[in-house]
């Protein structure tokens, strides 16, 4: 972030993080400038007349009219390029290791942060030679970054085509240093380094979106199972207090097949926020067996850190994101929680004395939330080799008292395809995911049908609708028992209660504390559901020959379909002998 103090204004008005200038009449939209003696970082985000209207990323007491204000230049950018993995930033790109060296643990104002570091070599290995002809986009060479990502160094996205006139040999370079010089189609000369600067709230761009066909693999029995989300998809976890919210969002990032996992930790409590910082450099990955942070990069912005610095924060993430969804890596967005953020608008615009709209919110949140969200997607992305990328982004919501027709929630879901209701009621019963099965939903089941067939097995889908429909009786079922008792039922009824029971507590409930059971597999998922299925099956027909439904389910087979969600992954032909004492029901 440059300093060069192009025009000098004065503050007229400081309201919170909002502060009133004139006499910067060449000011731009969301241009950065510095504001007052210690030139703390700000936005530029209203030109009315002579007056600009700046939102302050950092606390602004002590501030007041007549302090200087400078313009840079420069719209508000995070810096691209190896050192991001495994490095804690705040909202605005600030490495938080380097804050903490620089000033303690609590920031000072106007500190200046290297977002990457800046004496530090890589290995650069070419991919091109001198004389190639480039796109933009195309890959020029790479750095191993971590034991588990390689950083691809691409063509930045200034130019069109052009002719590498040199490159550097292998070897060890800063990110500063030129690894490349490019002739563009104007006989223009492009120089390469290893890092480039991009305006945070600019999508980067990307040669076309593609159908999300492949689905992402969560672990998670009932996201998997009932409502799977795409690779580039768009999802939202809203919930009460309590629910579980945090924790899903950590289940994802810990087990979810992606390359690269983005947190975005929006206005969370800071105690949540110290327990993530301190759990993942501790997490192993569990296809390597590597720490997972080298793979992570963590946004971390509690709700007592200012509150401008909240709005940028999911930015500042999802570009990142972006420019490693550029390189071909599939990448996992989560947003924690995207409710804070909108609140961060809220007031940002009740200083604005901007017309509110629903809840007080501005009238823009919908399109801010579109926006935000539609940066998600299954990529081609730029550059002649037309390698695919993938950005999934997954927002937590907070509804106030657990409210789902609230302004923030509404608008998320107008714009995602999955849907996870956590509900306050299945949370104090202890039922962890607190995922409602019967209000949440998924609108990419059709177009992963083929995935999870191939992957989790022949008939996962039908098996699915199966489960779903057991599920969705008993609700139906519930109401009766209420009014005059389960006897009341007939015996095909209370066997299925019994089924749907065993889908509820045995499959659905999964305990994220337990190895064995925090990840579950798709094909072990797949052998679970269908041994479910099957007895449902078999316990139907016994009923039509006159069995009651209580001989069916025997006490011995009641305890082994509990125990299959702790069967190891390397066990699994364990319900091939489950499988042959379920053929014995009739």
């Amino acid at each position: 972030m440059s300093q060069e103090q192009i025009t000098t204004g004065k503050i007229i008005k400081v309201a919170g993080p909002l502060v009133v200038a004139n006499g910067l009449d060449e000011a731009q939209m969301y241009e950065v400038v510095r504001v007052g003696i210690e030139k703390i970082v700000g936005e530029v985000i209203r030109i009315k007349g002579n007056d600009v209207y700046i939102q302050v990323y950092e606390e602004t007491s002590g501030i007041g009219p007549g302090e200087p204000v400078y313009l840079t230049g420069n719209p508000l950018t995070v810096e691209l390029g190896p050192g991001l993995i495994a490095n804690i930033y705040d909202g605005i790109q600030r490495s938080l290791k380097d804050l903490a060296e620089k000033s303690g643990q609590f920031i000072a104002r106007g500190i200046e942060s290297s977002a990457l570091e800046i004496e530090k070599k890589w290995n650069f290995i070419p991919l091109k030679k001198e004389g190639d002809e480039v796109e933009v986009g195309d890959i020029l060479g790479e750095v191993k970054e971590t034991e588990l990502l390689n950083h691809k160094v691409m063509a930045p996205p200034f130019f069109k085509k052009g002719k590498i006139i040199s490159i550097a040999k292998k070897g060890d370079y800063t990110i500063k240093e030129i690894i490349a010089e490019i002739r563009d189609e104007n006989n223009k000369k492009l120089e390469v380094c290893l890092s480039h600067k991009w305006p945070i709230r600019n999508a980067r761009p990307i040669s076309k979106k593609l159908t999300p066909d492949l689905g992402l693999i969560t672990g998670q029995r009932v996201i998997d199972m009932f409502f799977p989300i795409a690779k580039g998809g768009a999802g939202c976890v809203p919930g009460p207090f309590g629910s579980g919210k945090t924790v899903v969002q950590h289940q994802l990032a810990k087990w979810s097949d992606a390359d690269v996992i983005i947190f975005v930790g929006c206005g969370e409590r800071g105690n949540e926020m110290t327990d993530l910082l301190m759990e993942f450099p501790e997490l192993k990955d569990p296809k390597t067996g590597r720490p997972l942070m080298e793979r992570t990069v963590l946004v971390a912005n509690t709700s007592n850190m200012p509150v401008a610095a909240r709005e940028a924060s999911v930015y500042t993430g999802i570009t990142i994101a972006e420019y490693f969804r550029d390189m071909g890596y599939s990448v996992v967005l989560l947003a924690d929680s995207t409710s804070r953020w909108a609140e961060a608008l809220r007031e940002i615009s009740g200083r604005l004395e901007e017309m509110p709209g629903d809840e007080g919110y501005p009238a823009y949140l919908g399109s801010r939330t579109a926006a935000f969200y539609e940066r998600a997607g299954y990529a081609q992305c730029l550059g002649q080799d037309k390698r695919e990328g993938f950005l999934t982004v997954v927002g937590a919501v907070s509804p106030p008292g657990g409210d789902l027709s609230e302004p923030v929630t509404q608008n998320t879901l107008r714009v995602t395809k999955v849907f996870w209701a956590l509900d306050a009621s299945l949370a104090y019963k202890r039922h962890f995911p607190a995922i409602n099965w019967l209000n949440s939903y998924s609108l990419y089941e059709d177009n992963l049908k083929d995935f999870f067939d191939k992957q989790g097995g022949v008939n996962f889908t039908d098996l699915r609708k199966r489960a779903m429909a057991i599920l969705q009786k008993e609700a139906e079922l519930q109401e009766i028992v209420r009014l005059v008792g389960i006897e009341a039922l007939s015996q095909k009824d209370q066997f299925l209660l019994e089924i749907a029971r065993i889908i509820r507590e045995d499959f659905l409930h999964q305990n994220a504390f337990i190895d064995v059971d925090s990840f579950t597999s798709l094909k072990k998922q797949y052998l679970m559901i269908k041994i479910i299925v099957d007895i449902f099956t078999k316990g139907e027909e016994a009923i039509l020959q006159g069995k009651l439904a209580k001989d069916i389910l025997t006490a011995s087979l009641k305890e082994k379909v509990s125990k299959m969600k702790f069967v190891k992954e390397e066990d699994l032909e364990q319900f091939v002998l489950l499988n042959k004492e379920i053929e014995q029901i009739s």
